[in-house]
């Protein structure tokens, strides 16, 4: 009987794709599986999921002589996104950083990582089909997308992917670059194409032909399907918390939107804190983000244990990966509870851009998506964003968009609080219920090093304890809706608003 492991310690994001539902086993980091045997006595090959392993460092010795040990044993490897960044020399992750933030990886592949953000869906290109990955496969396009930020990779071993990407750095910047990679023995593989084994299943196929598994591969899905709900009804990793469904999921889940005065406003950190608050009380909600920066996605998916599906993120313009009227067709009946979408920057910006829909505000009224305004306290203190949200609310009234409450974020004065709140409320006739002050969290290891440097599991258990702590988490599924799309503004009639 074939085994097929998959990495599971903190920081990784277990089922962020299902890896052509090939996993049978997970691996724990002491390098062993659930019956207690070491990794190498029993499995075929191995699979290191993304995430921030590299960043959180739970890449522990035993975990590390178990991958070295299957190599030995010319079991197969495969690496994606930070699991190649472990399977690599070493990674640069000091993106904002004046000097260099070196992790060494284990040097199983002769890879440096330096710092590139690049979100795109891609169309890559096999170039070498003398790995088991690859065979028969040169010359071939494969699909997937990408979700990194540091994706500029320099190799001395064996180049057998590129993808053409249209974005880098947040900048338009079409290129094609190096995205797959292997050692000379050809059994690694590290790649930055999520998705690689989901979306292309020749590659699937020639893994199963190396383990001898062909005629096992329904076997091998079935012990997947219940590897799956095991790993799924875990709250996040190492938590001992279960996710017991509290109803029956309704077949058109509400909507609810996070909308900021500016960036840093705090909307991932609530909406990751938000998603683990209503797992623990049986509510399923899945996060999508308004326009393509999908790497927001990553805490939330970590405490949900769910993969990054296509309707994940809205497009806005020529950029994002899916049409709002899309995506609310395609969440039905699929066992959410709530969906709470992430704005991206400020609600207005690029609402003057005359490509349509370009900001979050559009996509609010276009599904009829009421929202939740949230603004930091940090630049410009409590009475400052009071003034921020109180206009941008009064936008989104001309908008015909239902403000339904409102998140002062990393608040310092709880008698400012209040005053500010009572503004708030008579200006916006919002009731107080409904307005909510967050204290400022304290993230281990976080603020030591630059703002990309994230460690998912002290990151997300941050945000839970702070929702946990001062937020009704209940509330965002009785003031959620659900979407009715009613088209886009057209440029004119928003211009039209902003006269008014």
């Amino acid at each position: 009987m074939v085994n097929i492991g998959i990495v599971e310690v903190n920081g990784i994001l277990t089922l962020y794709e299902h890896f052509g539902h090939l996993p049978t086993d997970v691996v724990k980091s002491d390098g062993t599986l659930e019956n207690g045997k070491k990794a190498h006595e029993v499995l075929d090959g191995l699979i290191i999921p993304g995430g921030t392993i590299v960043e959180s460092e739970t890449l522990t010795p035993e975990l590390a002589e178990e991958i070295n040990l299957i190599n030995d044993n010319d079991g197969f490897i495969l690496g994606m996104c930070a699991g190649f960044q472990i399977l690599s020399k070493k990674v640069n992750v000091g993106r904002n950083s004046p000097v260099p933030i070196i992790r060494e990886g284990l040097g199983l592949l002769d890879v440096t990582f330096e710092p590139m953000i690049n979100t795109n869906k891609v169309k890559a290109e096999i170039v070498d089909d003398t790995t088991l990955y690859t065979k028969n496969l040169k010359d071939t396009t494969v699909t997937g997308f990408h979700c990194h930020t540091y994706g500029q990779i320099e190799s001395k071993d064996k180049n057998v992917i590129y993808s053409d990407i249209q974005r880098a750095n947040y900048r338009h910047q079409p290129k094609r670059v190096l995205s797959g990679v292997t050692n000379k023995k050809g059994n690694i593989l590290g790649t930055t194409v999520h998705g690689i084994l989901d979306e292309n299943p020749a590659i699937v196929n020639n893994i199963l032909e190396y383990v001898d598994a062909v005629e096992q591969y329904e076997d091998i899905k079935s012990r997947n399907k219940k590897l799956h709900e095991k790993v799924f009804n875990e709250i996040a990793i190492n938590t001992g918390e279960k996710y017991v469904p509290k109803n029956a999921h309704p077949e058109v889940p509400p909507m609810i939107m996070l909308m900021g005065t500016g960036s840093e406003s705090g909307k991932t950190f609530l909406s990751s804190g938000i998603v683990g608050a209503l797992r623990q009380r049986g509510i399923h909600t899945y996060v999508i983000k308004v326009g393509p920066d999908i790497r927001d996605l990553s805490p939330a998916l970590y405490v949900n244990k769910e993969k990054l599906q296509n309707w994940a993120s809205i497009k806005i313009g020529d950029i994002g990966w899916m049409p709002l009227d899309q995506i609310i067709e395609n969440v039905k009946g699929k066992g959410y509870d709530l969906v709470l979408i992430e704005g991206v920057m400020s609600a207005a910006t690029g609402l003057l851009n005359e490509k349509v829909p370009y900001s979050t505000a559009e996509i609010a009224y276009a599904g009829n998506i009421p929202v939740i305004m949230v603004s930091s306290v940090s630049k410009g203190g409590i009475e400052t964003a009071a003034i921020d949200i109180e206009a941008h609310i009064n936008l989104l009234n001309k908008m015909d968009v239902k403000t339904k409450g409102i998140i002062l974020n990393r608040t310092y004065d709880e008698k400012i609080v209040n005053h500010v709140s009572d503004f708030l409320s008579n200006k916006s006739g919002i009731s107080k219920d409904n307005i909510w002050s967050i204290s400022k969290a304290k993230v281990e290891n976080r603020g030591q090093v630059p703002e990309d440097y994230l460690q998912l599991e002290n990151f997300t258990k941050a945000a839970i304890d702070v929702v946990n702590k001062d937020l009704d988490v209940m509330k965002f599924v009785e003031l959620a809706e659900i979407p009715k799309f009613r088209n886009y503004l057209t440029f004119e009639e928003i211009v039209n608003i902003y006269k008014k």
